[in-house]
């Protein structure tokens, strides 16, 4: 019954046809351009009609964190909310906010309210304000008692309102913080919010400290790319394994995968390309400026890539871009993976965040200009980032720790757990001379001769780009490759916020030192960039990162490698590396408790899941299936026999799948077992345990079956293999 189930599944998705969808158009019915229709399902205060000049500009006060809204303001601000909501056809409100699960979370409530018995439509100050989610029920931690249920969430000003659609009706969602009754943060977005005052404050002063008088404001800007692979749905609850853990626990290789990379950047087929349009115009209505769609190496696997938000906004639109690559899947009859690594044997899915600094007068901190060597302001910004990812290496690692993470870092597909940095060829020869005491020689760009007249003239950037390193400068902004797929970008930007700060409010205090000595800005900036490059340059490499000689080179720096999440996640228990968090303002005490405990207790059961899943399919798909066939081959060989013709052949098959059979079952049960019995140690016991022990015997039990998988005829196999879910669509 099950491999007919298989090959149902097969048919249908061999039926499947590219969907369409309700491309914008205009009354008579022609296309409208995108920058028509962008943005139209978010709420913009500018174009109301209902607030005056005044109230707009108290508005934009409050946005920049100039001033606090009062009630009077926040009265004419939801009533022009609920006026263009309606409008747009929504009928209810929410609150949509980050918790600790690292997705997003909401209450419906309807704009519904009664003035004595007549009905009308209301959103009150209050209401758009704040909210009372249940908070008992997200990860806290410890921090509080199931009893203690109240928690809160506040609007946050700075992200945009947006009108989120279903079948049957439309929301207004509101984006805001969630805390606890006594103030704590419960949630990823206020830290970062945090961190983004606080950059704003020391990197403003940097700022004004070396001339920079103009600049009021700094802001952290990110472009997050997201990664993802689709499957076709049929296959996909097909396999209780993806639909219980979001990747498949075993499953044999195909003999062509990735190996030839003709997935990457190739053709994407038109059932792919109609959902990655319909993904667009979803997003461009709520003003996500989706900017790239490509194949990426694996197959089945693609990317999108939004053009740079600040990043609080950022980090939400990237939450709404995993629920909308999500949701319109399912139109198209996929289901889009977001886990780190939903197929062994092939690349698994990052998500790496294009992090930079702007002034209000946009100014990128991060460009270098076509003078580099000479642009000391650059040369001190970035000396002063590198010293951040090697003085706080570890707590950075942390940020970025989860079980799907841990598939990926280091796998010869995605930077290693070891933090280094990666500058390029010319900028770490600028930086090593003035270390040295030497003198740069600037080059000219160079012209690439290719042979052709036909081309147009191309020319060579300063430095290639290393896809190998967890941080890597990539020409105006530090590409932070190593974050998951899966993973909400607002942890790991406020632990990077926190770290740069640190180091800017030492590089500030230079600043003033020397120029108090009568130094001249450059002259200052020279002194910051010697010290900091000078103290952190065993953390850049601009080398192979996958290679294992990096691994030994990298341990001879005395560089940490966390290779495991119950690894990093210690780190939040050690005060001496994760004070840079209380130190900075961007997470209290309590808060830092909070994380280690829901990080650690997300560890251990997201690994309990997949071990009982893997077991259970074990026991009731592959051994079954296993069992059968030897039935079948020892009834062959018996008729053969009786036959007087020579079974060998067969006798070696039943000889290696009954040996196969018996040692996965062994395995098996001894990979349940050993759950069961690591329980009665504390929880960081029991979740090393589980990295160290328990997923290595975890392996082993995956391989047993996928070379079973490979000795079973393919029609007796009970659930889709590799080449259904990543070739057939």
């Amino acid at each position: 019954m099950a491999n007919q189930l298989r090959q149902q599944a097969r048919l249908t998705v061999l039926g499947r046809k590219p969907r369409k969808c309700n491309v914008p158009v205009n009354e008579q019915g022609k296309y409208l351009k995108v920058s028509q229709y962008y943005g139209e399902n978010v709420y913009n205060y500018h174009l109301s009609k209902s607030l005056s000049l005044e109230d707009k500009e108290s508005l934009k006060q409050v946005i920049e964190g100039k001033r606090t809204i009062d009630r009077a303001l926040a009265t004419k601000v939801a009533n022009s909310v609920l006026e263009w909501a309606i409008s747009k056809g929504a009928t209810h409100f929410c609150h949509w906010f980050q918790p600790l699960t690292g997705s997003t979370a909401e209450k419906h409530d309807a704009f519904l309210s009664f003035d004595n018995d007549r009905p009308l439509e209301q959103l009150s100050a209050s209401q758009l304000m704040q909210g009372e989610p249940d908070a008992s029920s997200f990860p806290n931690g410890g921090s509080r008692a199931t009893f203690e249920a109240r928690g809160y969430t506040t609007w946050d000003l700075t992200s945009p309102l947006f009108i989120q659609g279903s079948t049957n009706g439309k929301t207004l969602v509101i984006p805001t913080a969630f805390v606890s009754y006594h103030g704590d943060a419960l949630d990823t977005k206020t830290p970062l919010l945090r961190s983004d005052l606080k950059i704003n404050e020391v990197v403003t002063k940097f700022c004004q400290l070396i001339g920079m008088k103009d600049v009021n404001r700094v802001i952290t800007t990110c472009g997050a790319e997201q990664e993802y692979f689709l499957i076709d749905k049929a296959f996909y609850f097909s396999r209780q394994d993806l639909v219980m853990t979001g990747r498949a626990l075993f499953g044999s290789l195909t003999s062509r995968n990735q190996q030839l990379e003709d997935h990457y950047f190739g053709m994407i087929e038109d059932r792919v390309l109609a959902y990655m349009q319909e993904v667009e115009i979803e997003l461009y209505k709520m003003g996500i400026p989706a900017k790239t769609r490509h194949n990426e190496v694996a197959p089945g696997q693609f990317e999108l890539a939004p053009i740079f938000k600040d990043s609080n906004v950022a980090a939400d639109s990237n939450q709404v871009v995993m629920t909308v690559l999500r949701n319109v899947a399912l139109k198209h009859d996929f289901v889009c993976l977001l886990h780190e690594k939903p197929f062994a044997g092939v690349n698994g899915s990052g998500k790496h965040l294009n992090w930079s600094m702007s002034t209000d007068t946009n100014v990128n901190l991060l460009e270098p200009g076509n003078n580099p060597h000479e642009n000391f302001r650059f040369l001190a910004v970035v000396a002063t980032v590198v010293e951040a990812v090697y003085r706080h290496a570890d707590i950075i690692r942390m940020g970025i720790a989860s079980h799907g993470n841990d598939h990926r870092l280091g796998a010869n597909e995605a930077p290693p757990s070891i933090m280094s940095v990666f500058l390029g060829t010319t900028l770490t020869s600028i930086l090593d001379s003035m270390i040295s005491g030497g003198k740069y020689v600037a080059s000219n760009k160079t012209l690439l001769d290719l042979g052709a007249r036909q081309l147009a003239d191309l020319f060579k950037d300063n430095t290639d780009r290393n896809r190998t390193s967890p941080f890597a400068f990539t020409g105006n902004k530090f590409e932070f490759r190593a974050c998951g797929s899966s993973a909400s970008i607002g942890y790991p930007l406020s632990i990077l916020n926190a770290a740069v700060i640190d180091v800017f409010e030492d590089t500030n205090k230079i600043i003033e030192e020397e120029m108090n000595k009568g130094k001249s800005a450059d002259e200052a900036l020279t002194t910051v960039i010697l010290k900091w490059y000078g103290n952190a340059q065993r953390a850049v490499f601009n080398g192979d990162g996958y290679s294992q000689e990096w691994v030994k080179e990298a341990e001879k720096r005395g560089l940490g490698n966390l290779r495991t999440t119950p690894e990093a996640i210690s780190v939040l228990k050690d005060s001496t590396k994760s004070s840079v968090l209380l130190k900075t303002g961007v997470f209290k005490e309590s808060e830092i408790a909070t994380r280690h405990n829901v990080m650690l207790e997300r560890y251990i059961k997201c690994r309990q899941i997949e071990i009982k899943t893997l077991t259970g399919m074990v026991l009731k798909q592959v051994l079954p299936v296993a069992v059968d066939y030897k039935a079948q081959l020892a009834e062959s060989i018996k008729k053969q026999k009786d036959a007087g013709v020579d079974a060998s052949l067969e006798l070696e098959l039943l000889k290696d799948l009954a040996n196969l059979s018996k040692t996965l079952y062994e395995q098996t049960v001894n990979m349940a077992n050993n759950l069961e019995a690591y329980h009665k140690h504390d929880e960081e016991t029991l979740a090393k345990k589980i990295a160290q022990e328990l997923m290595p015997l975890s392996v082993k039990v995956a391989d047993l079956c996928n070379k079973i998988e490979e000795i079973v005829p393919d029609e007796n196999w009970p659930v889709p293999k590799y080449y259904d879910m990543l070739f057939i669509r």
